[in-house]
């Protein structure tokens, strides 16, 4: 289970219907989690999972330097034919 009592594989199929929604915040420049999840609408504990995904597959990228609280950013990357 995922934290909020949801599946985790419930979650992460959830990915593809999100994953616009999560590179359409990042135009507009990097944010961490917390921001991304309160843009979008949905809990921060399942937008991680979907913002992994995208930072797996080479769709965002991750700062190297966290904030003040010790989030770290994430930023869209530009990919030739997106």
């Amino acid at each position: 289970m995922a934290p909020g009592g949801r599946d985790v594989r419930e979650v992460i199929r959830e990915g593809p219907l999100w994953r616009q929604k999560i590179l359409q915040v990042l135009q507009d420049g990097p944010h961490t989690v917390k921001e991304v999840a309160q843009a979008i609408g949905a809990p921060a504990h399942e937008t991680i999972y979907w913002v992994m995904d995208l930072r797996k597959y080479g769709w965002i990228a991750e700062l190297p330097d966290p904030d003040d609280e010790g989030l770290f950013s994430y930023q869209a990357i530009e990919r030739k034919g997106s």
